[in-house]
């Protein structure tokens, strides 16, 4: 479990540009631990490492702003998409290999899964980490705050391939529905959910 609350501190590696508002709210995982990844954000390139999200939410649904929603970072590479985003990035580890040992799966960087595997075959892959309800729950907040502060509008694609366009949907989206190269967010996630917990917000 992440052990830190602190934000990204390194003003160089993000903007906050008044005159573009923000109407997507794109879903990415890590593909590793927590505690790994914001390590690999504050250290990576020296402290000069420029993709960075706005929140993450670890499995326990903890979420950790990691620079202001208003800000714009480098996360995608196109400037286009970056400065009309909010990025939120969900602990998991993503696709998985099953090893010879029974039960044993890892993921890309050889750490061990050990919780329940979701099986799709999906984009060259089938065997995914499963995301949790806490962090769903997490994320249900985290949109309607968003909503709430920045306009961003209370809809979700619904699914994770890629959408033609994409760029001009308002609402969350995933960023495996820019193109078919990105898995996250992977068929573990549970996309009715989400959206039956949007809804039951909305008409609160």
């Amino acid at each position: 479990m992440i052990d830190t609350d602190e934000m990204v501190e390194n003003k160089k590696l993000y903007n906050i540009i008044l005159d573009v508002p923000k109407t997507q709210i794109i879903l990415c995982h890590t593909g590793r631990n927590a505690t790994h990844y914001y390590n690999s954000l504050k250290y990576r390139m020296d402290g000069e490492y420029r993709k960075i999200p706005h929140y993450m939410i670890t499995k326990e649904g903890r979420v950790v702003e990691l620079i202001p929603p208003n800000s714009t970072s480098e996360f995608i590479g196109k400037e286009d998409v970056d400065s009309k985003s909010v990025f939120v990035i969900l602990e998991n580890l993503g696709w998985l290999v099953r090893k010879p040992q029974p039960n044993k799966y890892v993921n890309w960087i050889g750490d061990i899964y050990k919780g329940e595997v979701f099986k799709k075959k999906w984009r060259g892959h089938l065997f995914w980490a499963n995301y949790t309800t806490e962090q769903i729950d997490s994320c249900v907040e985290l949109i309607v705050e968003l909503n709430k502060d920045l306009g961003i509008k209370l809809e979700c694609t619904g699914h994770n391939v890629k959408i033609e366009s994409i760029e001009k949907f308002k609402g969350v989206v995933s960023r495996s529905n820019y193109n078919n190269f990105w898995t996250d967010i992977s068929p573990a996630f549970d996309f009715e959910e989400l959206i039956e917990k949007i809804k039951h917000e909305k008409n609160d």
